[in-house]
């Protein structure tokens, strides 16, 4: 788990970036997908978006004002985002020397 701290409209805000936030934001993701795919079922999705917006919002630091829910469900991607990548970067980064010590081998028996 790590936190995150952002600021959305001068408010300064922090959230525990926990696998349960993860799976929200991947929902949402979903649900924001589903919805562009088929704009007349917005309407029957609007209520599952809300919910999981409000779950991701409960676990934010101060309460968000209703006025940058917005602005802080992007801040809250970027975030899920970034961590992501980075768990993915160091995955590559384990595996790379491996394969590293590998071409280094194959590149001074070439310069011989």
């Amino acid at each position: 788990m790590s936190s995150r701290e952002f600021s959305v409209n001068g408010t300064d805000y922090r959230i525990m970036l926990t696998d349960q936030v993860a799976e929200h934001v991947n929902a949402l993701r979903n649900l924001y997908g589903a919805a562009y795919e088929d704009p007349e079922s917005f309407e029957d999705l609007s209520a599952e978006i809300s919910e999981t917006i409000h779950e991701i919002a409960s676990g934010v630091e101060p309460p968000v004002d209703d006025s940058d829910l917005d602005g802080m469900i992007q801040e809250v991607i970027k975030a899920v985002d970034s961590k992501a990548e980075a768990r993915e970067n160091e995955l590559n980064e384990k595996q790379a020397p491996t394969s590293g010590s590998r071409r280094k081998g194959r590149n001074s028996a070439r310069r011989r």
